[in-house]
């Protein structure tokens, strides 16, 4: 008998395909199979896309994303968290779409090696996170975010995933040295 499939084993796959995500193409695809009357997690698990640092991604529903290389930089002492060191990226999302793109949606998040880097807030530098969250991007527009992570004193392999809403059935995982 098959083991019996739980949300909680979904989310524990994506953890580890994020992880690995790097170098590699992934290869959840997020669909079903069946085989002999077991039946697997039905789109439960979102795709990974693995893109390097200043490259683009457009997503199925129109939304491309561009990522710039990681900027280094020292936070200010009104930073928060407090960080001798951080990661800067200029998200760019263009919306190709028919339909208005809520900016809320956007998910960001960043780890270096298997550790959650947390978003730094600083904004005597411009890093004051995704100020414009409730507005739309209309259809045949982009915008630009700034966003900054919290990063090791050494550069390391980082990675920032990025999806455009909670019901994405794609994730875009950005790579590279930070």
């Amino acid at each position: 008998m098959a083991p019996v499939r739980t949300p909680r084993h979904a989310m524990a796959a994506l953890a580890l395909v994020a992880v690995t995500a790097c170098g590699a193409p992934a290869p959840v695809d997020g669909g079903s199979t069946s085989t002999g009357g077991d039946v697997t997690l039905q789109q439960a698990v979102p795709a990974l896309r693995t893109v390097d640092f200043g490259g683009r991604f457009r997503f199925d529903d129109g939304i491309a994303v561009s990522v710039s290389a990681p900027k280094p930089f020292r936070p200010s002492t009104s930073a928060y968290p407090r960080s001798d060191r951080a990661v800067a990226f200029e998200i760019l999302i263009r919306n190709d779409s028919e339909q208005p793109f809520r900016l809320s949606g956007l998910s960001v998040s960043a780890t270096v090696g298997e550790v959650a880097s947390k978003q730094v807030v600083d904004s005597t530098q411009g890093y004051s996170g995704i100020v414009e969250a409730g507005k739309d991007v209309q259809p045949g527009r982009d915008v630009r975010v700034n966003l900054a992570f919290t990063a090791p004193p050494q550069p390391a392999e980082m990675k920032l995933t990025l999806r455009p809403t909670a019901t994405s059935p794609v994730i875009a995982v950005y790579c590279g040295a930070a």
